[in-house]
């Protein structure tokens, strides 16, 4: 399994291995030496004297380093090893591993050191397949140096290995023949270079990846300094400061810079899956994390205004003013196999662009970005309108324009059977998803205000706000499912009610849309049995025809959906219901070391008693890395207004005393501290 392989990585450059360090891909086993949507590396398997190492202890002292503490063979307790193996690797730009062999022996010893290598040059989305490759492959011996390379076309990558210790070099690897003296030891190290080459030989990245020139000790200073930035976290809950700490240094892991931002850093969405720019994953984990580290929210409003839909193109469901959802360096896209470089395919962006950039203002006072990407936000706002509402009745829709590839459902339930009806049929297209429309109605009232106080234009703020109030009563008029009181999954192109129960109707109380009157119904609805499994909130309800505990986007639990819904319960004064999900969250966290999954399974949890890993989920996972402190800043009440930061706290009696110091803003830095709160609620 995924979750099994030992990982480390920096911004998109990543290595995934099994517990020995070794690297031998097959679909099954997703292992590989990655960087820019390639794998450079998928066979990298040591050995000493022919027999393959086990591994007696790992340990990975940063998210871009990693030791293996090996022996050959089977360990056993009543055989004393007489050599043993430590395997020290680190990802800083490129992908080096330090070789000590240990003789333990009273006499000098031989041995026969080899390293096979290899690469297929896989398409990282496609190293689950058996796939033959197109373009042709080659390996070359030349001055001290295995040269590995992939040529199709115009396209070209090569692998580039180099050793510091002599070694006999074939097409298959290094081979080290070494004489070590009693309780001596010898070392190599091997480096291994990425190479994205231009038909001239010259790697593209030459002039513009500053950031991949890093070395292993500057990223340590760099980490450090992230951290030492970040508010600092007391809490008498061990699981909340273990997990807050986590979810720092892996956010500072998954830093992504583009090739055409290199001085700045967004989130990635995830490892292995997702280490990519991927539109949702960064502006959903800046919004968490704008309380924390407000620098990511900058990168993203700048790289997603910079890559803004211009032209109508139905390969890449690209329409003018639409944000981007992702876009992807490999193979693939480099022949229009999939449309991920760049590709738009995703409705709910575009109002959360807006969202966002008044949220950064808010929280930053940076009126400059607000004043420099005002013609990105208005063009968002004026797609709302003109490309999101196909149907011309007032609502945001989606609906593929790339019939081969695109994708189908282009909300954050991507998967294609995540919108049904009660009983599980799927409805025609296009769709109207609920949480659209609050997103819609969110970015409409936070325009206005941005009208209004930056741009200069106050009949424009009026129209918006305008609109908003009228999205608003239509919603609440069409969505509402009288025979249950929540609210509609969608409406179908007919404007049928799909009427199935789920998590979305938390975003809506997130977005504001949802009237006082109803907020108490719709959160006894997530909070009750059929959605709440005692971790947290499922994507859809026990009961519907298409649940699933394990089922991607229908029966699972998303911690960042979660914290959205935290988030919205809070706006409401629902503060017990925010901490009941908040807390259950956390002790999520405790079953994974602190790194909350991508999503765990729906099962009650008086069933299962822990919670479920789901099998292919992405960890780290930028939002539910954000998840977290999104949650905290929920329990808080930490709002902005004006110059001044609130501070509201509301937490659950398990939390115990919290301290929150130094928070950045636009009012300099500012300390949260809320008192342990005493009641007859025990903790589990």
């Amino acid at each position: 399994m995924a979750s099994d392989l030992i990982r480390i990585l920096d911004g998109n450059i990543f290595v995934l291995s099994e517990d020995n360090g070794d690297i031998e891909a097959a679909p099954s086993v997703p292992v590989g030496y990655f960087s820019f949507d390639t794998r450079f590396l998928s066979r990298w398997r040591l050995s000493v004297n022919g027999e393959r190492l086990h591994a007696l202890a790992i340990d990975d002292p940063q998210y871009f380093s990693v030791r293996f503490f090996l022996v050959p063979g089977e360990p056993t307790h009543y055989v004393d090893a007489k050599v043993s193996v430590i395997r020290e690797r680190s990802v800083a730009g490129s992908f080096e591993e330090r070789l000590t062999i240990l003789n333990h022996h009273q006499e000098p010893a031989e041995f026969t050191v080899r390293v096979d290598a290899g690469s297929d040059f896989s398409p990282r989305g496609t190293v689950r397949e058996r796939r033959e490759p197109v373009g042709r492959i080659y390996q070359r011996v030349e001055d001290r140096r295995l040269r590995l390379g992939y040529v199709r076309e115009r396209f070209w990558r090569e692998t580039l290995i180099s050793t510091t210790e002599p070694a006999q070099i074939d097409e298959g690897g290094f081979t080290y023949h070494i004489r070590v003296g009693p309780h001596e030891r010898w070392t190599t190290t091997l480096h291994v270079q990425g190479l994205v080459l231009r038909p001239d030989g010259e790697d593209v990245r030459e002039h513009l990846d500053r950031r991949r020139r890093r070395t292993g000790p500057q990223l340590e200073r760099d980490l450090h300094r992230w951290l030492a930035a970040a508010p600092k976290l007391t809490c008498d809950w061990e699981a909340m400061a273990t997990t807050y700490q986590r979810s720092l240094v892996d956010l500072a892991a998954l830093r992504f810079s583009p090739l055409t931002l290199p001085d700045e850093a967004m989130p990635a969405g995830g490892l292995p899956w997702a280490i990519a720019l991927i539109g949702r994953d960064s502006i959903f984990t800046s919004l968490q994390s704008l309380p924390f580290v407000p620098d990511l929210a900058g990168a993203t409003l700048r790289m997603l205004g910079i890559d803004q839909g211009a032209v109508l193109d139905d390969f890449r469901d690209e329409e003018p003013g639409k944000i981007l959802r992702e876009f992807r360096y490999g193979e693939r896209t480099a022949f229009e196999e999939m449309p991920q470089s760049p590709y738009y395919g995703a409705a709910d962006l575009t109002p959360l662009y807006v969202i966002l950039l008044d949220e950064y203002e808010r929280w930053t006072g940076n009126v400059a970005l607000v004043r420099e990407f005002e013609e990105e936000a208005r063009a968002a706002l004026h797609w709302i309108d003109e490309y999101g509402d196909v149907m011309g009745n007032g609502y945001v829709w989606y609906q593929r324009r790339n019939e081969r590839s695109g994708l189908v459902n282009q909300c954050w339930k991507e998967s294609r059977n995540s919108i049904s009806f009660r009983d599980g049929r799927l409805p025609g297209l296009p769709r109207a998803t609920c949480e659209l429309q609050g997103y819609a109605y969110d970015a409409k009232i936070r325009g206005a205000r941005l009208a209004r106080q930056f741009w200069n234009d106050p009949a424009y703020a009026d129209r918006l706000e305008r609109e908003a109030a009228e999205l608003k009563e239509r919603f609440n008029r069409d969505f509402w499912v009288a025979d249950g009181e929540y609210y509609a999954l969608a409406l179908d192109p007919d404007g049928n009610q799909v009427d199935a129960l789920s998590s979305n109707i938390g975003h809506l109380l997130w977005s504001g849309i949802v009237p006082e009157s109803r907020a108490k119904k719709v959160a006894e609805h997530l909070l009750g049995p059929r959605l709440f499994s005692g971790w947290g909130v499922r994507t859809l309800a026990m009961g519907e025809g298409r649940y699933n505990p394990l089922g991607y986007h229908v029966g699972t639990v998303w911690p960042f959906d979660n914290s959205l819904i935290a988030w919205g319960l809070r706006r409401y004064g629902l503060t017990e219901e925010a901490g009941r999900i908040a807390e259950g969250i956390i002790d999520v966290a405790r079953y994974f070391q602190g790194r909350l999954p991508e999503a765990f399974g729906g099962y009650h949890r008086e069933l299962t008693r822990h919670p479920v890993p789901y099998p292919a989920a992405n960890s780290p996972q930028a939002w539910s890395t954000g998840a977290p402190l999104l949650l905290l800043r929920a329990m808080l009440g930490l709002e902005p207004y004006g110059d001044d930061l609130v501070v509201a706290p509301a937490l659950p009696a398990r939390f115990g005393r919290v301290e929150l110091l130094d928070i950045p803003g636009r009012w300099g830095r500012m300390d949260a501290v809320a008192p342990a709160r005493h009641d007859a609620r025990q903790p589990r």
